[in-house]
């Protein structure tokens, strides 16, 4: 899977204009808190690309906005499809990377795969089949697809998709971009229609 799993400069290109709509759809609401106008104030991160996706190191910009009226203030980061919330590495890593632990099960063999620690993929692994299957997200895609087998996820929600495996990955992200900000709680409504 990995070996034909093409995440390259265009895979996070895409992601990146996905992010980038969201983002001015969320900045024409306003501040989700006292309807202030939203200013761009984006920041840097660090993604890893691990072995699976280098070319995604290049996208450093997470998208943010900030409230300009006074006494507010407040940070609004909408969703996005590219980083899965506060974590390193980035979203399409951590999904293609725990399928493959899932798979492998084997610490060096992970490494040697995806240039991830064992550790690290486990953690994830363990994410997937325990937190993450009392969210509204997983609830959603359950009731999406038919015979998601919570003792393989993320692989039996990937599996089941339709595509490439990376219009696979990119529609997996897509659909855990709610999971990424807590500051923009309704920001999913503008990823309808780009799974």
């Amino acid at each position: 899977m990995v070996d034909d799993l093409d995440l390259r400069r265009e895979f996070f290109l895409a992601l990146e204009r996905v992010d980038e709509a969201v983002m001015q759809g969320v900045a024409a609401a306003g501040c989700p808190r006292c309807e202030g106008p939203l200013h761009r104030s984006d920041y840097d991160r660090k993604p890893r690309g691990a072995l699976i996706a280098p070319e995604g190191e290049a996208f450093v910009r997470r998208f943010s906005l900030c409230c300009g009226r006074e006494g507010c203030r407040k940070r609004a980061t909408p969703p996005s499809v590219r980083f899965l919330g506060r974590r390193v590495y980035l979203g399409a890593v951590v999904i293609v990377a725990s399928m493959v632990a899932l798979a492998l099960r084997a610490a060096g063999e992970i490494r040697r795969r995806t240039g991830v620690p064992a550790r690290t993929a486990a953690r994830w692994v363990s994410w997937w089949q325990g937190p993450f299957l009392r969210t509204e997200v997983f609830v959603t895609i359950c009731a999406g697809l038919i015979g998601v087998d919570v003792g393989r996820v993320p692989a039996s929600i990937v599996e089941r998709l339709a595509g490439t495996w990376g219009a696979r990955v990119g529609r997996m992200l897509v659909w855990l971009a709610p999971l990424t900000t807590g500051s923009v709680p309704d920001g999913a409504r503008l990823l309808r229609g780009t799974a």
